[in-house]
């Protein structure tokens, strides 16, 4: 490629309409976004800029430090599901045949040709109280008590008379499932495009060499897929940190994320800098997390220079 000093015509063509679309549309709301979050609330309708960082002092309040705690570990152990549910299908798609591997890729991309808040619905409709989830195990636990009272072993003495059903909504289970659910394809993507580019030479000279599967899985096939192992972690936990739809509908509002309370900051509580202070750690976090991956990488492409 030539050197953009060599054809600034055409260098100029391309970054410009590029450089002031993302200044129009992220530096600058990102500066209101900063201005607000160092202001005041006056009135339900003023707020003066009097550069105070009393908004940030005030995430360090138990509830908001609860808050944040609550929401890292929300999508860390989501995250360590995707990754855990993710590493095994990427590896089953990587190596089915060739013409089996485009149906199971479409399998994986499928949900993102539906709106996330239909799907979030359907899974209200599987994990309600009433839903299908229970109703299977409702049926499961009838025909389960009709088995055992036909082979006479007092079933009612055994599983009980009635049915109770396992509530999902409002807890944090019926929230981390619903992360997973959405994020799980963000996961399998990349690890699936690491393992297609590795050389499968070496998983055949560690099994000739007489290494089992699981020897061979740990000191092999992961550590040479453990950049898209990274890249999926990085990919699917910080969407899920920032989540807002799926903890406010399956949360119920009794499991909040920290988007939910920026939300009412801004909509009901009429908190206009405090949200902006709540937002902008939210992307200082983010720029933490981004930091320390990159230097992750860096620093092992140097180690396999070396």
């Amino acid at each position: 490629m030539e050197h953009y000093r060599q054809n600034l015509r055409a260098f100029a063509a391309f970054f410009v309409p590029s450089a002031g679309w993302l200044l129009v549309f992220f530096v600058v709301p990102l500066a209101i976004i900063f201005v607000y979050s160092v202001s005041e609330t006056i009135s339900l309708t003023e707020i003066k800029t009097t550069w105070t960082f009393e908004n940030y002092a005030r995430l360090l309040e138990p509830e908001i430090l609860t808050l944040f705690w609550r929401s890292l570990w929300l999508a860390g152990i989501s995250t360590v599901i995707c990754l855990c549910v993710g590493y095994p299908v990427a590896l089953v798609i990587a190596t089915a045949p060739a013409k089996v591997k485009p149906w199971l890729l479409l399998l994986i991309i499928l949900p993102f040709w539906t709106n996330l808040l239909i799907r979030t619905y359907a899974l209200l409709n599987i994990l309600g109280t009433r839903g299908r989830l229970n109703g299977l195990l409702e049926w499961i636990w009838t025909q389960g008590d009709r088995a055992l009272t036909f082979i006479g072993l007092g079933a009612y003495d055994l599983i009980g008379e009635d049915f109770e059903p396992i509530t999902f909504l409002g807890r944090w289970s019926g929230v981390i499932i619903g992360l997973v659910y959405v994020h799980l394809p963000f996961a399998i993507l990349p690890i699936y495009a690491s393992l297609e580019k590795l050389d499968r030479s070496y998983l055949e000279a560690s099994l000739d060499l007489g290494a089992g599967q699981w020897r061979t899985f740990r000191s092999i096939l992961l550590p040479m897929t453990m950049a898209g192992v990274m890249t999926a972690a990085i990919i699917t936990f910080i969407p899920m940190l920032g989540s807002f739809l799926t903890p406010a509908l399956l949360g119920r509002g009794q499991v909040d994320m920290i988007a939910n309370v920026i939300e009412r900051q801004f909509k009901g509580a009429n908190e206009l800098p405090f949200g902006s202070a709540m937002s902008l750690f939210l992307l200082y976090v983010t720029f933490i997390i981004l930091a320390i991956q990159s230097f992750a990488a860096s620093r092992g492409s140097r180690r396999g220079i070396k």
